[in-house]
């Protein structure tokens, strides 16, 4: 099986004037293509660290990082798409000219990728809106479009840095849902950092388990269920809180274990 990331024994702290706050100890793992991988932890212990060392704006203190088979550069780092927390649409565009931006600045603005682009918008329901500004939008269909303006890109790997947390919870359940179809459906290859263990569980093929700062591996899960499901059915199979409550053990002892300290 082809090994689309490759993460060895890489450490992370943060210098400040008071002295150095490790972040990331010892962190090792593969991410295979097609795969989606969920990463949990503690608040604090180095999730999003994690990943701003994985798209590159962040450079490990020492350890490799390697995307199919090479150290992240300047080149290869376009390959990976990063969704924020937040859509940051830019609100005087309409939706297709932000979907358009990251191509813009490139200077890949071709007929194939605005076509591309129309297309993404179709397959997600914005299609209608493809003129409309953010402020018109809700908050599901936002992060959609933000979705689609990472996706037009046409990364070999997406990084989701907790994309639904600002969605209210009906409407998180919905897009999760959504996204989480479509990113299967399309074998994209993603990472995702969440602190909802359901959402970890329910996207996941397997979820990396981090102890508390400075984070390390603690476990990493797979997650065993019918192919095809979607994440909402993913919820209601029996085996869904089984490895919920597997998970949440993880961490429970992690903080147990930290308080005795």
């Amino acid at each position: 099986m082809h090994k689309t990331f490759s993460v060895s024994h890489v450490n992370f702290a943060y210098h400040t004037m008071q002295g150095e706050i490790p972040a990331l100890s010892d962190i090792s793992f593969d991410v295979n293509e097609n795969e989606f991988l969920g990463i949990v932890g503690p608040s604090g212990c180095g999730k999003s660290t994690l990943l701003n060392l994985l798209c590159g704006l962040l450079t490990p203190e020492s350890g490799t990082i390697l995307l199919n088979q090479k150290p992240l550069d300047a080149k290869n780092r376009l390959q990976i798409g990063y969704m924020l927390q937040q859509d940051y649409l830019l609100e005087w565009r309409s939706i297709l000219k932000n979907v358009l931006l990251g191509l813009e600045i490139r200077g890949e603005i071709t007929a194939e990728s605005k076509a591309y682009a129309r297309q993404l918008l179709k397959q997600y329901g914005l299609d209608r809106f493809a003129d409309a500004r953010p402020g018109q939008l809700s908050g599901g269909m936002r992060q959609r479009a933000a979705l689609v303006r990472t996706l037009v890109l046409q990364p070999k790997l997406l990084l989701l840095d907790e994309p639904f947390s600002a969605l209210d919870y009906q409407t998180r359940l919905t897009v999760g849902n959504d996204i989480g179809s479509i990113i299967r459906k399309q074998h994209q290859t993603a990472i995702l950092v969440t602190h909802d263990l359901s959402e970890a569980v329910s996207l996941a093929d397997r979820v990396l388990i981090l102890s508390s700062r400075p984070g390390s591996i603690r476990n990493i899960i797979s997650i065993e269920m019918p192919a095809g499901l979607t994440p909402l059915e993913r919820r209601n199979h029996p085996a869904f809180k089984d490895y919920f409550q597997k998970i949440w053990e993880e961490l429970h002892e992690t903080k147990q274990a930290e308080e005795s300290v």
